[in-house]
């Protein structure tokens, strides 16, 4: 997968039965290029319809904005009535960090758009959770305490100024809770019971909150209070765990329903491993576990390489692999097929495999090198077979890793192992961007050059489009020099009847590098001059000479080992 930063955006807005004024909202946000809309969940008894999109964080931020502003003219707050506590037709609007994002830099993007709503639509706006500007507005109860029907008066109160908009009371809209939270997983753990006490006992073991306190009998004993009258509890053995059990008509079994709030705090492994003791004291089996919604990619990777590492087996294997033992071993098909292309965020945003390079088959990518189009081209092939001879060395590390009397050593491939994985996907990825950047050059050069300022606007567009096209090709170079490291551990101490495969690799590091550097002087001859450009062919140079030497050296070593 690219390194793209996506973010979450969970809108709840005040209607929940009206099917046309919430189509009309959630159109806004389907207009909005970059942006994904996952889910539209209305409940008719609250009232309120909760939105799930994800996406670009610019487009995510832009999406929310026209949400709200249309959910302001659709919607009237003066008339609604539900069960769930709400202040504003859109009642929250939190911003979810997915992937290659920071909750800090997800905090910015929450406070912008609090601060746009505010100043465009005339809306109060309060930042709550980590978006808050005060201890005491990260509660979102706090900051929603009173509801629509207490807002008015809440206003006028200094203490509760907004922190974006006016203090004036917008009778249509409400206000609007803008945050940044954690990404929530509701998950679900399957027991061969009917029981939902049974449930319950092991949810109450494990869930944050705990159990009340009693005296003598666990279950049926009085209750123990506090000096304020309040039961006292025992706390259960998972941080920022909400858990309860019920039963399920539908499959004929209990289930421990969980929600978990911070996965950096307790994963959704950890969870699982947690409930499968608790249950089997208590004379119970976990059978398989569901997952409510979408996850990111993190979690499922995260699981597949902790249930990897209690059989000491390398980490370093294909997303697929990792994906396929997590979904194995906490039983997600149990109740229906788990499939991660409708499951896993970026796996849904990236949808059917497209136009690129790296999703077509070897042989359709030879035929598309072979075909009168200058792209894709010798930066193209010289960044996949990069990833090719990297593959070839992390392939040794988990070779070597699992290799009978070596049981003592897998964590030591396993870490060489993974190295090699990263390296190998940030070469492939530039096997697009090779081709996109000469796209690029060419649309340069295809611009009009009648007047002066158009020909200064295209000359300056070539300059700036040639640049970049020198960089990922040299970025190739870097990528793939440094691959040399694990192949060179691989050719020394790895399995020994893998090392013409890692000699195999270094030739293919040699030529992805060769490769690259002649794409960067090529791409180069038009600006030799420029100070930026001499810096780089310096730079690329130096790579080149090394790279040579040191890959050099490693074939000296897997012809030594093949003796």
């Amino acid at each position: 997968m690219s390194q793209q930063k996506i973010i979450e955006c969970v809108p709840n807005f005040s209607e929940g039965r009206d099917m046309n004024k919430i189509k009309q909202i959630t159109s806004e946000i389907e207009q909005v290029e970059g942006v994904r809309l996952l889910d539209v969940d209305p409940g008719k008894a609250t009232n309120r319809t909760v939105v799930t999109f994800a996406g670009d964080p610019d487009a995510v931020t832009e999406a929310a904005f026209r949400a709200v502003k249309k959910a302001a003219e659709v919607l009237d707050m003066r008339s609604h009535h539900g069960e769930h506590p709400r202040m504003g037709a859109t009642d929250v609007c939190p911003l979810v960090p997915v992937a290659n994002i920071t909750m800090e830099e997800t905090v910015e993007y929450a406070r912008k758009l609090a601060k746009r709503i505010g100043e465009e639509l005339k809306i109060p706006v309060y930042c709550y959770e980590y978006a808050a500007f005060t201890e005491e507005r990260r509660n979102l109860a706090v900051v929603r305490a009173g509801e629509y029907e207490g807002l008015k008066e809440k206003l006028s109160d200094p203490r509760w100024k907004p922190d974006f908009g006016p203090a004036v009371f917008h009778p249509r809209a409400g206000a609007t809770a803008v945050g940044a939270r954690d990404f929530l997983v509701a998950y679900n753990i399957n027991l061969n019971t009917t029981s939902t006490r049974r449930a319950n006992a092991v949810a109450f073991d494990v869930r944050e909150r705990g159990r009340v306190k009693r005296e003598g009998d666990p279950v049926t004993g009085k209750i123990v209070r506090d000096k304020e009258g309040n039961p006292v509890m025992i706390p259960g053995s998972l941080k920022s765990v909400k858990a309860i059990g019920w039963y399920i008509e539908e499959y004929g079994i209990a289930q421990i329903s969980m929600n978990l709030t911070n996965l950096s705090v307790t994963p959704l492994h950890i969870a699982f491993d947690e409930v499968c003791r608790r249950a089997e004291t208590r004379g119970l089996r976990v059978t398989g576990s569901e997952l409510v919604g979408l996850v990111p990619l993190k979690v499922m990777l995260e699981a597949g390489k902790y249930f990897l590492r209690k059989q000491k087996r390398s980490l370093g294997v294909a997303d697929g692999e990792l994906i396929r033992i997590a979904v194995k071993t906490l039983g997600l098909n149990e109740l229906y097929p788990f499939r991660p292309e409708e499951k896993i965020i970026e796996y849904v945003l990236a949808g059917k495999p497209g136009n690129r390079l790296v999703d077509k088959t070897l042989e359709g990518f030879m035929n598309e090198t072979a075909s009168e189009s200058p792209a894709p081209g010798g930066g193209s092939v010289a960044a996949y077979i990069g990833a090719l001879g990297t593959a070839l060395g992390t392939m040794v590390a988990n070779l070597s890793s699992h290799k009978r009397g070596w049981d003592d050593r897998w964590e030591e491939f396993s870490a060489w192992a993974e190295k090699g994985k990263e390296i190998q996907n940030r070469l492939l990825k530039l096997v697009d961007e090779d081709t996109a950047a000469f796209n690029r050059i060419m649309e340069a050069y295809g611009m009009p050059k009648k007047s002066d300022e158009e020909k200064e606007k295209r000359s300056r567009a070539i300059k700036e489009a040639t640049l970049h096209a020198m960089h990922i090709p040299y970025r190739v170079m870097e990528t793939a020099y440094s691959a040399l490291e694990v192949i060179g551990a691989m050719a020394e101490t790895g399995n020994p009847n893998s090392v013409s495969d890692a000699g195999v690799g270094v030739l293919a590091i040699r030529a992805a590098v060769e490769g690259a550097y002649m794409n960067v002087r090529i791409n180069a001859s038009g600006v030799k001059d420029d100070p930026d450009v001499k810096r780089l062919l310096e730079k690329g140079e130096a790579i080149l000479k090394e790279t040579q030497y040191a890959g050099g050296k490693i074939v000296e070593k897997v012809f030594e080992r093949l003796k």
